[in-house]
């Protein structure tokens, strides 16, 4: 059954074409997932594939009777209360209380945040029978566990799926087709104001099904582009050797042909991996931020109780947990924005914090980009303009007011603001939320080399893998302890509920567990396991550069008796450094939740 076709269509805006000539068929049990950078028609695209948006050109035809339902950016709920809009049923309250709606049915729908309608919406679309589910961003504003259980409520669904989403696992778990539905997984890649499909293969990524063709496609772009300029220098070399007689030579062809020699290749959208070009930090010292016992509260509610973490230069902590549970909270009070109710946080006197939140609509929409990142007390300098480069904001942009920019082109700005005040310690509260995967991979890469500490809340599972080294949980019991496995390991545990929660006592940097006696165990404190682990890892560096310079040597030894010599030194060296990493192994197993 087909559910839509698209056929031809175009759209524009009032300063350029978004795109044009895109085809796009979608039948029942078809897996389609559209990606592209911001700015390029995603969201576009998928409303009128919706039926929700009609193109400027092109014809687009629905299969009789089709049924769909669909999630948009952005949804403006009707009047009245949750449940009222939601029904009563068993499937609502299924869904509702898995995306974590059931306490919001009797508020008013004028009352909810975004991203509590966004909940909201998501759980009205996957309520009922549909042919086709659209869906953009769904994974915004959900928890770790919610995105668990709405992949695979969405991999069972034998609907066709048009989706847009940043989240690259759920990417790939949703363009595979069911066996069941049928229909066939593809990705649609808007660029340029052109629609590339890559199809996905049943076993393979189609992420990097997608990467790869899109890498062969720039690949030849350049390889044509060489081929132009040889071709281009040719011509005006001739046009150079011209007759005498041909003193008022053809200006206008000349012209063009130094256009084109001067020209480049279309923008390929590998947009800047060098980040770090105008964005440095502060020297940080050996002291970062350690919490003691913090407690926090609003009211009568506990969100955080007898929190212990020390973060230290180099750290890489990601923050996980339910909505609610007071991952923003603990961002808060790390940042230095909020104090504890309880407790102490002791910062290192070096350190200079920045903070990316969740809060771009708190942009004064007509406050000017250069301006925003210059800040209030001077004029944008060439720094900023190269830091804003990097982060593809180009010369009309960075005169252009905030109103004028997407949901992602805010969150981007949200982190230049940041990096221009050279932060040594990094905090970002969700900051993949609506990023396309360029400004992810970028910003993954920049985070790759960045040397200050970093602690950072996301539910993205695939970025937290690639960017943090240990794994902060908050409970809502008010516990914040570190989890052994990353990401994979506290949703193993959230799903077999193995770790019982009285089995700690505290929690963070100083861990403590009840021996028979009932009293706590505390061993090696936390900074004195950190500073151990720092020695150590200095040590097999060391070591690492001796065995590598022993093997450069033993390969250029040209007598028997230079060879026994340096070999024997190479096996010292290489049981130097096998000790030392099973020092640093019993370290890190000591660490709290290692």
């Amino acid at each position: 059954m087909i559910c839509v076709d698209a056929s031809d269509i175009g759209v524009a805006q009032p300063d350029k074409v978004l795109f044009s000539g895109v085809s796009v068929t979608v039948t029942r049990g078809d897996r389609v997932a559209v990606v592209g950078v911001n700015g390029s028609g995603k969201t576009t695209l998928v409303r009128i594939l919706a039926g929700l948006l009609q193109p400027d050109s092109g014809v687009v035809r629905f299969g009789r009777g089709v049924r769909v339902a669909v999630l948009e950016q952005d949804p403006v709920l009707p009047a009245g209360t949750v449940s009222e809009f939601l029904g009563e049923s068993w499937e609502v309250a299924a869904v509702a209380t898995s995306l974590g709606v059931q306490p919001l049915l009797q508020r008013r729908t004028d009352e909810l945040s975004g991203g509590q309608a966004k909940r909201v919406a998501l759980a009205k679309t996957l309520v009922g029978e549909f042919d086709m589910i659209v869906l953009d961003e769904p994974t915004n504003h959900l928890d770790l566990e919610a995105i668990e259980w709405l992949e695979q409520r969405l991999v069972k669904s034998a609907a066709a799926l048009v989706f847009i989403t940043h989240d690259r696992h759920l990417m790939d778990r949703l363009t595979v087709p069911t066996k069941t539905a049928g229909g066939e997984g593809r990705i649609v890649e808007l660029e340029d104001g052109a629609a590339y499909q890559h199809r996905a293969e049943a076993g393979s990524s189609a992420y990097a099904v997608y990467l790869e063709g899109r890498q062969a496609r720039h690949d030849q772009a350049v390889q044509d582009e060489s081929t132009r300029r040889i071709l281009a220098r040719k011509e005006l070399e001739w046009l150079r050797r011209g007759a005498p007689a041909r003193s008022t030579k053809p200006k206008a062809r000349l012209r063009t042909a130094h256009e084109v020699v001067d020209g480049g290749p279309a923008d390929l959208g590998v947009r800047g991996n060098d980040l770090l070009l105008g964005a440095g930090t502060t020297r940080l010292g050996n002291q970062v931020i350690e919490l003691i016992d913090v407690d926090q509260s609003y009211g009568d509610h506990q969100v955080l109780a007898g929190v212990n973490l020390l973060i230290e230069p180099g750290a890489r902590l990601g923050v996980v947990g339910p909505n609610g549970t007071g991952k923003s909270t603990l961002l808060d009070i790390i940042a230095g924005r909020a104090t504890p109710s309880a407790g102490e946080v002791k910062r290192g006197a070096t350190v200079v914090t920045g903070y990316a939140d969740q809060r771009s609509s708190t942009l004064d929409p007509e406050a000017i980009v250069r301006e925003l990142v210059a800040g209030p007390f001077r004029q944008p300098d060439w720094q900023d303009r190269v830091l804003l480069e990097s982060f593809w904001f180009d010369s009309t942009a960075q005169f252009a007011p905030v109103r004028m920019l997407s949901g992602g082109e805010r969150r981007r700005l949200l982190v230049v603001m940041v990096l221009a005040t050279k932060p040594n310690l990094l905090v970002l509260d969700e900051p993949t939320n609506d990023l396309d995967l360029d400004a992810l991979r970028a910003l993954e890469g920049f985070l790759d080399d960045w040397p200050g500490a970093l602690v950072v809340a996301s539910h993205d599972r695939v970025f937290l893998d690639r960017t943090v080294d240990h794994v902060l949980a908050t409970s809502g019991s008010g516990e914040v302890r570190r989890v052994a496995g990353g990401v994979q390991g506290w949703l193993a545990e959230r799903s077999t509920a193995a770790v019982p929660a009285a089995r700690r006592v505290s929690t963070g940097a100083q861990t403590s567990t009840l021996s028979k006696a009932g009293k706590p165990d505390r061993g090696p404190s936390a900074y004195t396991v950190g500073r151990q682990l720092r020695e150590t890892e200095q040590a097999m560096s060391k070591a690492q550069k001796s065995v590598d310079r022993l093997h450069v040597s033993l390969a250029t030894a040209t007598d028997h008796s230079q060879l026994a010599i340096v070999g024997a030194d190479l096996a010292a060296a290489q049981h130097e450094l096998e000790s030392l990493e099973h020092r640093w192994l019993e370290l890190s197993e000591q660490q709290p939740g290692g």
